[in-house]
């Protein structure tokens, strides 16, 4: 056990409280984490939360146990993946998320080749803690459009979704901050149960599909079909997941202390496999989870063994459980949009502690420049929803921010005192 009271990556977590912290984890992926994106692109979403399960679990052999993250639906993929389905129908679409999938495999095997020493100077703090923070604040408006106009639904503002969406909040803050033991760890669970109870007399909650939902079914597998333009078109986005990953799992490593950075080829060679097999049986492509993420450095909670838990979960109830679906699926927008603002907050709070705890200097130009072009360009685009089409190919906020920050880390000259200061250290290699 961690000094803090949560459990290290290794650690072995009492069957009870694993149980519990993975059904947290699991309230927090499901709604925004695979049922919406499956359902814009058209897939089935219970199928999607089943492939998430089976993309976690391979993600977990590949890295041994060693890298905790649990794999949710992209949306990175949604206009592609209409593209695609409007010309070569639902398989075609499903031949370019298992295209992805080879892409990210392959470079997992070029990382192997040249390793991972080039992260320190390709992202250094001032770039790593910018991207970081761009990936939380950047999410706040699909939290906000969660709580305020019920995920999109309804054009007009939801007074009641809003109110529930920021007492779920609100709950899951006192959990956090003023609860004891156990409990003070479980703060999303707690918000999220505490909602959903308020939701049901004011009639948010919708028990009939539940009660019509059978105890007992399959999952829906659908096969690809060969497609060149399922290739072409859905294939390059591979390179926007990429960013993510990098940039999730240096989050994963700052938030729990551990070197997570330096499993990045397994860690994309699980990525990549997971998301050819879930394509192969009709889910869609996968990427780690930043509300996972969030609930990680919520419960000080590290280890795998909570995830191997929340996969099996995602399994039974994706798969072979259509009325526990159901029962998922009736959480309103607003309450998951509440504890996504948690969520969400915290991340990019984790890339602003990275940036103090680093000591950079904003009084150099070069670290002001840096900061300045990815958190504008990044942070406004994905709160927008604006991306820039290149042919087939729509680069998002992230990547574009990301882009900058390393481009302008190595361009912009240093000042002298960086110099002087890596003086010593040429020396020393």
């Amino acid at each position: 056990m961690r000094a803090d009271g949560g459990y290290a990556i290794a650690d072995k977590v009492p069957l009870g409280k694993a149980l519990t912290y993975s059904l947290q984890h699991l309230m927090a992926f499901v709604g925004g984490g695979a049922i919406v994106p499956a359902m814009l692109m058209g897939l089935d979403p219970a199928l999607a939360v089943f492939c998430t399960g089976l993309g976690t679990i391979i993600y977990l052999l590949c890295t041994r146990n060693k890298v905790p993250s649990y794999f949710g639906v992209s949306f990175s993929f949604i206009t592609p993946m209409a593209v695609v389905t409007a010309v070569d129908g639902i398989g075609g679409a499903l031949c370019g998320v298992v295209s992805v999938g080879i892409v990210l495999c392959i470079v997992a095997l070029l990382v192997k080749l040249v390793g991972t020493g080039w992260i320190d100077k390709v992202l250094p703090p001032v770039v790593t803690g910018c991207i970081i923070a761009v990936i939380g604040i950047g999410l706040s408006a699909t939290a906000i459009n969660s709580v305020m106009f019920d995920g999109g639904a309804s054009e007009t503002f939801d007074t009641v979704g809003c109110a529930i969406g920021f007492l779920t909040f609100l709950v899951a803050v006192v959990a956090s901050s003023w609860f004891k033991g156990f409990l003070r760890m479980i703060p999303v669970l707690i918000g999220i149960v505490v909602g959903y109870i308020v939701a049901i007399p004011a009639g948010l909650v919708d028990f009939q599909p539940v009660i019509d939902a059978a105890w007992i079914g399959l999952p829906n597998i659908t096969l690809p079909t060969f497609s060149i333009n399922g290739i072409m078109v859905i294939a390059p986005i591979a390179l926007v997941l990429c960013v993510e990953h990098i940039g999730h799992l240096m989050t994963v490593t700052n938030l729990s202390g551990e070197d997570c950075n330096s499993k990045l080829s397994s860690s994309l060679m699980g990525n990549g496999l997971g998301i050819i097999v879930s394509g192969s049986l009709g889910g869609p492509a996968l990427t780690s989870i930043a509300e996972n993420i969030g609930v990680m450095g919520l419960s000080r909670c590290f280890s795998t063994r909570v995830f191997w838990w929340t996969a099996g979960f995602a399994l039974i109830i994706g798969g072979f459980c259509p009325k526990l679906a159901m029962l998922f699926y009736s959480i309103p927008n607003c309450v998951l949009g509440g504890v996504s603002l948690l969520l969400f907050g915290l991340i990019a709070g984790n890339g602003l502690s990275l940036l103090v705890e680093a000591k950079v200097d904003f009084n150099k130009n070069r670290n002001l420049m840096i900061a300045a072009a990815s958190l504008i360009v990044g942070i406004g685009m994905m709160t927008t929803g604006v991306s820039i089409p290149i042919g087939s190919f729509n680069v998002p906020g992230l990547l574009l921010a990301s882009i900058l920050a390393v481009v302008l880390n190595l361009i912009l000259p240093k000042e002298e005192d960086e110099e002087e200061a890596a003086e010593p250290a040429k020396k020393a290699a």
